[in-house]
């Protein structure tokens, strides 16, 4: 892993940036094209790595683990191994994951008002959105 240099100009206006902006927060533990659509998926409840490969079959698996460790380490999922064999491993969003629901409903809100409006009309409907 690089290391990274704290008293680079990228460091000190990333800095400034997540102090003066919350939306910078939210980016650093969301951000990305991957972190939102898992935990959009792990809002039905916990699921097995299997199950999220299948629910999102775009993704590799290097980019699935790699950002499920990230979102662990954010607190935000919750990785529950248990001792069998074969290892028996499922995914939850933790309370501050589970805190997320609102924000991932407004960026549905918002896709689908906006996908109307640019006639690309999604498939998914918001009466789907897991409550």
């Amino acid at each position: 892993m690089a290391i990274v240099k704290d008293s680079s100009t990228i460091q000190a206006n990333k800095k400034a940036a997540f102090e003066e902006c919350p939306i910078t927060y939210v980016m650093e533990k969301i951000g990305g094209y991957w972190k939102p659509i898992i935990l959009f998926h792990l809002l039905s409840g916990s699921k097995r790595y299997s199950d999220l490969r299948k629910a999102i079959p775009a993704i590799t698996e290097k980019m699935l683990i790699q950002h499920l460790k990230q979102l662990e380490a954010d607190k935000l999922v919750l990785r529950e191994a248990k001792p069998i064999i074969p290892p028996h491993v499922t995914y939850s969003l933790t309370a501050s994951g589970q805190g997320m629901k609102d924000v991932l409903y407004a960026m549905a809100i918002w896709a689908v008002k906006d996908s109307k409006q640019n006639s690309k009309a999604l498939s998914r409907k918001l009466k789907n959105f897991p409550k």
